[in-house]
């Protein structure tokens, strides 16, 4: 039975907690709130007491329990090797089963439980965006006209106006074929940030690899599990296997640290007790890799020959660095790119306060959090900054907006799609001369 099915399940983990306050050196939360209840210490004493009784189940327990980024910082420090977030997870999960959800979370996620509701959904919103947004003039941005869950101070990247799914190609073959793998697009790619999406068929082609795009899969199912919902995230998992069963290929691609940490990590935990899904999961895992990733270490990236001039600075997502361990890869392909200087900024791995929906129901803290990333990242006084996330990426767009910067956000594999390109330009004028 894993973790989050009864709070039982982490009394183990509860009890290494030694209390020494690690936690509250690398809690973003905590250094905001400075509040015991803010930091991972606090919430595992909370768990403590709802576990042995001497708490009830509250609205006002979910929301403490609410203010966690899961950005796993306190996981990665804790000298006791306590999972501070998988106790936060499974008290979630219990305070959802004791107190059910939100009304308008219950609305979402029924939504989002039904895949080709939700597809629709996302579809009439693409196409009536503009009665709720209005560009911000001359940027790929707009903000609110009204509060429709949204702060209105946020500027947001548009939803695309057709789905990176119903762009691309079923099969997408490269010249010289070597691999082939299955693209799983998540949400982000999928609805807004396309042409992201683009460049990660581009750069496997250029290395050879084709690329399968199953066009029924879903969103990965992490929102949902992250707040609780065992039960929809479990049924969303089954669904994705389901579809990309039915697919030939050597790996699954991802682009982001929470899609991967789906497959390779909550898949398996999610359906260890089913009969059906539990070995499939368990193998769908062992093939799931991030791009770059992938392209390193599995393949061997072919380095571009086509230069570009940039300045870049790069963000560690939060559940690709600590949660996959997947951070000299991103490096690796920027660093091959020729005319690309990548200069570090501090704490790289500082979580930005995206979170997913942590910034759309707490603007100001993930504000706060956000300020600290964006002045590390333009203090290398970058062309560009980076990162592996799309979350992040809306996240670092935002706050360099608010920052009043024009320093452009962008994935790492569409500087490389683009270093092809060049390669590819200069190729083509050799054999023009």
């Amino acid at each position: 039975m894993a973790y989050y099915d009864k709070l039982e399940n982490v009394k183990a983990e509860i009890t290494k907690c030694m209390k020494c306050g690690n936690c509250q050196a690398v809690c973003p939360i905590y250094k905001e709130v400075l509040g015991e209840s803010g930091v991972a210490r606090g919430k595992i004493q909370l768990a403590k007491d709802l576990l042995e009784g001497r708490l009830e189940f509250t609205e006002k327990l979910q929301e403490i329990f609410g203010l966690c980024l899961t950005c796993k910082a306190c996981a990665a420090n804790c000298p006791c090797g306590v999972q501070p977030d998988k106790i936060i997870l499974a008290t979630r999960a219990a305070l959802v089963r004791k107190k059910g959800l939100p009304t308008l979370k219950r609305q979402i996620f029924g939504v989002l439980s039904k895949p080709r509701r939700f597809r629709l959904g996302m579809d009439m919103a693409s196409k009536l965006q503009s009665f709720g947004l209005k560009k911000v003039s001359g940027k790929d941005l707009a903000r609110p006209r009204f509060p429709i869950g949204l702060d209105q101070r946020r500027v947001v990247r548009p939803l695309a106006k057709k789905s990176l799914l119903s762009q691309l190609p079923e099969v997408s073959k490269a010249r010289q074929s070597r691999a082939r793998v299955a693209f799983f697009t998540g949400c982000m790619l999928n609805y807004i940030y396309t042409d992201a999406g683009q460049a990660v068929v581009e750069v496997l082609n250029a290395n050879g690899v084709d690329v399968v795009v199953p066009k029924e899969q879903h969103c990965c199912g992490i929102p949902v599990f992250v707040h609780g919902d065992i039960e929809t995230a479990k049924a969303i998992a089954r669904y994705n296997l389901d579809i990309f069963t039915k697919e030939d290929f050597d790996a699954i691609i991802t682009h982001c640290g929470t899609c991967i940490g789906a497959w390779a990590h909550h898949y398996p935990e999610l359906l260890a007790d089913d009969p059906k899904y539990a070995a499939v999961a368990k193998d769908l895992a062992r093939k799931a890799f991030d791009v770059s990733q992938y392209l390193v270490d599995e393949i061997g990236l072919r380095e571009p020959a086509g230069k570009l001039d940039y300045r870049v600075t790069y963000h560690d997502p939060c559940h690709m660095v600590r949660g996959v361990g997947v951070s000299r890869q991103p490096r690796q392909v920027i660093n091959s790119i020729p005319g690309v200087t990548l200069v570090e900024m501090k704490k790289p791995d500082r979580c930005c306060g995206s979170a997913g929906s942590f910034s759309l129901t707490h603007y100001n803290l993930s504000s706060q959090i956000r300020d600290k990333k964006i002045a590390d990242a333009l203090s290398t006084n970058p062309d560009m900054v980076l990162t592996s996330c799309g979350a992040c990426r809306m996240q670092l767009e935002d706050g360099l907006y608010q920052a009043q910067s024009d320093v452009a956000v962008k994935h790492v594999v569409e500087i490389l799609a683009e270093a092809y390109a060049a390669e590819r330009s200069v190729s083509s004028g050799r054999k023009i001369g």
